[in-house]
């Protein structure tokens, strides 16, 4: 590792230039710069190094992700099957989150990455030993899937929180909208390669693939400074510590709002569950399965070109009023497509909703990295997680009942309509979200 480096990209404080960064005063941006990604943080090499290792696990993660239900699904026959190894990834993923954030809290946090990443490259190898040899296991599928996710609910608080480490505070948007960006590409490309390549090269390649690509982020995550704790005191990453991280969001209304948000968004919100029932009865006429296809592609591919121009909106100070007005505009675009007879102006709602929902995540991410202090942005990166990774999960329990109560596509426009109602009432309740601002 370079030492150099080290001791000129950690700054130890957010809003702190790095002395290899880009300089705060770089001239306004002219023309169509201003509307294409903001890519200031690639300049930073400890981030530029973070990042890159991003672009190749975002596709390789997403094959295993399709190998994993595919083949348990071929093993049973059974979708329930499929449900319950989600399950088994859930529980873990949520437990180790919360705890991943205290311990990325205590240690240094590029130590941690590196023994999570090699934790999740050799799951990932031992994915391609059963497979390979034909086990045909469905206990060993779980139990490796549940050891994957709690890999991950340990490194990704600690990746998250270490941004803030690596740029300065007025880039944070613009770092988290390239993270989020191709995070998104992946969860369009993966699964498009993944359905390519298994009648080519079957399934069993998929994962190696997967665990190669792992080594390039391990690498990567070497090649970082080093990113101890900046505070003298030592803890032990306990249950005491988990909860004083949550003590410490109910104590900065600023941070629990972020989280209240997305939880608003999500789980009123999200309509996937309902899906397939509209692509069966509503969107029948157009094809079933391209309807069903279309409609899980709209949101993504919608956040993509949310990121891929997020200099339209990346730069803005008023964090606060970027988060309300992108979950506003989330539950609109949510209730409009629930609206829509027509296959397309569905599509293009999901589409508008996944751009809200890339604003969305940009500044609460950026929010959650300035407005905490640095001993405590692992903990709020873990709980950060279990909201991401539960909310939608909730909302497919809720819209489905609805759906079945109601009818799918009133259960849509309830839901939005319900975000854009509570939102505002959020936001007109409580002020510290409207007047957060870096």
């Amino acid at each position: 590792m370079d030492t150099s480096e080290s001791s000129s990209t950690e700054t130890g404080r957010p809003g702190e230039r790095p002395a290899d960064g880009p300089a705060a005063g770089d001239p306004p941006w002219r023309g169509w710069r201003r509307w294409a990604m903001d890519t200031r943080p690639l300049r930073i090499p400890a981030y530029r190094r973070l990042w890159s290792s991003t672009v190749v696990t975002a596709v390789g993660s997403q094959l295993t992700a399709v190998a994993v239900p595919k083949q348990i699904y071929d093993l049973t026959h059974s979708s329930a099957w499929v449900g319950y190894a989600s399950l088994a990834g859930l529980v873990p993923m949520v437990a180790f989150a919360l705890w991943g954030g205290a311990v990325a809290d205590t240690v240094d946090r590029r130590k941690l990455l590196l023994v999570t990443n090699c934790g999740i490259a050799v799951t990932s190898l031992l994915f391609w030993v059963q497979a390979v040899t034909g086990l045909g296991s469905v206990t060993v599928l779980m139990a490796l899937l549940a050891l994957q996710q709690a890999f991950f609910g340990l490194n990704s608080p600690a990746r998250s929180a270490s941004i803030a480490r690596l740029v300065p505070a007025e880039q944070l948007a613009a770092a988290n909208a390239l993270g989020s960006t191709v995070m998104q590409t992946g969860l369009v490309a993966g699964p498009l390669l993944a359905g390519a390549l298994i009648p080519v090269i079957g399934l069993p390649e998929l994962y190696l693939i997967d665990a190669l690509a792992l080594c390039v982020t391990v690498w990567a995550v070497f090649r970082l400074p080093a990113l101890p704790p900046l505070g003298e005191r030592a803890r032990r990453a306990g249950l005491r510590e988990i909860a004083a991280g949550f003590r410490y969001i109910s104590r900065h209304e600023v941070l629990l709002l972020s989280f209240l948000a997305d939880i608003v968004a999500m789980v009123f919100g999200m309509p996937r569950a309902l899906f397939p029932q509209l692509a069966a009865q509503t969107y029948g006429s157009y094809g079933e399965g391209l309807a069903l296809g279309v409609l899980f592609a709209g949101i993504p591919v919608g956040a993509v070109l949310g990121g891929l121009f997020s200099g339209v909106f990346s730069r803005a100070r008023r964090h606060g009023w970027m988060v309300i007005g992108a979950v506003v505009g989330w539950g609109a675009a949510v209730a409009g497509f629930g609206l829509s007879g027509n296959l397309w102006v569905a599509v293009a709602f999901l589409a508008a909703a996944g751009v809200a929902d890339m604003v969305s995540m940009v500044f609460r991410g950026a929010i959650l990295l300035s407005a905490a202090t640095d001993e405590m942005r692992g903990r709020m990166q873990g709980v950060f997680t279990v909201v991401v990774a539960g909310g939608p999960r909730l909302a497919d329990v809720l819209h489905g009942t609805g759906g079945s109560a109601f009818g799918p596509r009133a259960a849509v426009v309830g839901g939005g309509a319900l975000v854009v109602v509570v939102m505002l009432a959020l936001a007109g309740a409580v002020p510290a979200l409207r007047r957060y601002r870096i």
